[in-house]
């Protein structure tokens, strides 16, 4: 059995000693008189809970089943659902359940991946297969092993309105989606993630609730006017009653790790979690996680969404940061599309230069301070400080595709070179890789943005929102497509059986051997900014890149032309036979290959310098293995 440490979950409704014992239910409410369990279902009846220190109230009840469905009375007047609740069957308008508590986990060995080890990939649960539920998504885990990804990144859980959506919009924060299936059905998923070695990130969203059913602030004042987000009141982290909001966001974060066995927790948009405490709300948290992960002796991380540049995020405490493992490095997705495909906003425009790009590789932000056109300001601090496996890029998220206009994939957007070469410069950079679902076989599904709201005043705000935001972007005769029909979020559903045939299958072996070769060489395969060398040419768009390796002496070169003709530059390579690893213009990996050929094998012999042609769109990886002696 996995080492389990003394933390135990204060709120919300639990077996003492495992299901059909006597279950405790706590809830905060710090303004009420009186609070009443009320207990649903055959035995109909009411238990008055006792208010203990701080707002808290108790109540033990024996005898009661797993799925007990509940609510909770405040003074005497109306009922809501648990705050806290870990199940709820009958989504956000419905009662809360209590939920098992003797899963039977078989990852007893599990101690987690090295941050360094992490190859990640960010899914949906709803578009991920036709059923879109928790234990549907099993059957996909051995393919991702077989594609070379070691991690898993699941789009947020956390209860949300209706039977469809993007799911950043949760109100019970620590009740799995009832549409995905039972809290049970997501356990035994991650179970099966650690069964293949896969590790399990789970995304979280800690700077709002969402606008349709949320009953927790009837309970107490987890909101704050004080601050305001883009999707309404902010959490309340530093105002009257906090210390008791920043308990509820910390033990749901210990609740996940705890009792689904999470091995990294991802923040959403930790720049609205506003707070000017003298020590800040993520403090504390990563203080507790960092308590608990030395407990349980698991690898446990904490990684951080943000806009704002911010180095010490992920700097240590003692080194005057805060502490995050990990954080999302946007820039290294903007630099790149912007080299790549031009400056198609004014946004893209504050990246366009190839000199941005050789800085995203080098240091990790483009924007360390200086004055940005599209902020019409100063912005970011200087990250060359910040080690490698503090940053994840990517060529592609959710966000990169829901929140423009089309939402099409990338392969309608880029052409199969491009599309090879975007890979490639995210996967041979040194810092931590993430793919996009689907994108490993160029699907062709859009990935829309969608919602399964309830009120119509809500649906339509919604819908004049898009079209605000992105109605200039749509093509004339046709509109934004409407994200509370349900067709929108049935059409954005992944096929993975593309990969298969045609186009898909050659782009799909062409990560798997990219992965690969990352995966099997030292000097890609740990992330590391002390042993790279990166630089451009003038009057070109190449890219060369060498890392070397610090557990053995074996090196690599690469060159990456992000422009449409063959371009040729005289490179200073390192004395010695540098063999042919990968070659993304190679007939192999053609759009129209069927695969029968075999990549060329070629090597060269290096005495001081060395001119190379790189045909456009493509990029070229050399090996050196060098003796220990050497």
């Amino acid at each position: 059995m996995p080492i389990q440490p003394e933390w135990q979950p204060k709120l919300g409704a639990r077996f003492v000693d495992g299901a059909g014992s006597s279950c405790e239910f706590v809830v905060w409410s710090p303004l009420a008189r009186t609070i009443d369990l009320h207990l649903l279902g055959a035995t109909d009846r009411f238990v008055p809970m006792a208010q203990i220190d701080k707002g808290y109230f108790r109540a033990v009840v024996d005898g009661l089943p797993a799925g007990q469905r509940y609510r909770y009375r405040v003074n005497e007047g109306e009922e809501f659902p648990d705050p806290a609740g870990r199940w709820m069957p009958e989504g956000v308008s419905g009662a809360s359940a209590v939920a098992a508590s003797d899963f039977a986990w078989t990852d007893g060995g599990w101690r987690g991946l090295d941050i360094d080890d992490y190859i990640i990939y960010e899914l949906h649960l709803g578009t991920l297969s036709t059923e879109g539920t928790y234990v549907s998504a099993i059957p996909l885990l051995d393919y991702l092993v077989e594609l070379g990804i070691t991690a898993v990144e699941i789009m947020p859980v956390a209860q949300f309105p209706g039977a469809r959506g993007w799911s950043y919009d949760g109100v019970y924060l620590f009740a799995p989606h009832n549409t995905y299936g039972t809290p049970d059905d997501f356990k035994r998923l991650i179970d099966a993630c650690h069964q293949r070695g896969l590790a399990v990130i789970l995304d979280v969203v800690y700077n709002h609730f969402g606008p349709e059913g949320n009953c927790v602030t009837n309970f107490a004042p987890y909101t704050t006017d004080k601050y305001r987000t883009p999707w309404g009141a902010a959490i309340n982290f530093d105002d009257m009653h906090s210390d008791e909001v920043r308990e509820f966001y910390i033990e749901n974060a210990l609740y996940w790790i705890h009792e689904f066995h999470i091995d990294a927790l991802r923040l959403d948009a930790v720049h609205f979690m506003y707070d000017f405490s003298a020590v800040p709300f993520i403090e504390d948290l990563i203080e507790r996680v960092g308590h608990y992960r030395q407990s349980i002796g698991r690898n446990i991380y904490l990684i951080a969404e943000s806009d704002q540049n911010l180095a010490e995020l992920v700097m240590p405490v003692e080194q005057g940061g805060y502490g995050m493992d990990v954080q999302w490095n946007d820039d290294f997705h903007h630099s790149l599309f912007a080299n790549v495909l031009g400056a198609e906003s004014s946004y893209h425009i504050d990246f366009a230069g190839m000199e941005k790009l050789v800085k995203a590789y080098r240091e990790g932000f483009v924007n360390t301070g200086g004055y940005v056109p599209s902020r019409k300001r100063r912005h970011g601090s200087s990250s060359a400080h910040v080690p490698a496996d503090r940053f994840i890029v990517f060529f592609d998220d959710h966000d990169q595709i829901g929140n423009h206009m089309p939402a099409d994939r990338l392969i309608k957007t880029l052409t199969f070179e491009q599309y090879k070469l975007m890979a490639g410069a995210v996967l041979l950079a040194p810092y931590i890789p993430m793919l996009w679902m689907g994108d490993e076989y160029a699907e062709t599904a859009p990935f829309e943005f969608f919602v399964d709201f309830q009120g119509r005043d809500l649906i339509e705000a919604v819908r004049t929102g898009r079209k605000e935001a992105f109605g200039h972007l749509i093509r004339e005769g046709t509109d934004v497509p409407d994200p509370t029909a349900p067709d929108v979020f049935t059409e954005s559903k992944m096929n993975v059986e593309l990969r298969h045939s045609g186009k898909h299958r050659v782009m799909f072996e062409f990560h798997k051997a990219l992965i690969r070769l990352r995966r099997s060489t030292p000097a890609l395969r740990v992330p590391d900014k002390n042993r790279i060398e990166v630089s451009t040419f003038e009057w070109t768009q190449l890219i060369y890149l060498r890392r070397w390796s610090a557990e053995d002496a074996s090196e690599v070169f690469a060159v990456l032309n992000l422009g449409a003709e063959t371009q040729s530059a005289e490179l200073s390579v390192p004395v010695g036979t540098w063999r042919r690893l990968l070659n993304s213009a190679d007939e192999r990996w053609h759009e129209e290959s069927d695969l029968s050929t075999q990549a060329e094998e070629t090597s060269l012999d290096v005495n001081e310098k060395v001119t190379l042609s790189i045909p456009g769109y493509s990029f070229v990886v050399y090996g050196r293995e060098v003796a220990a002696n050497a």
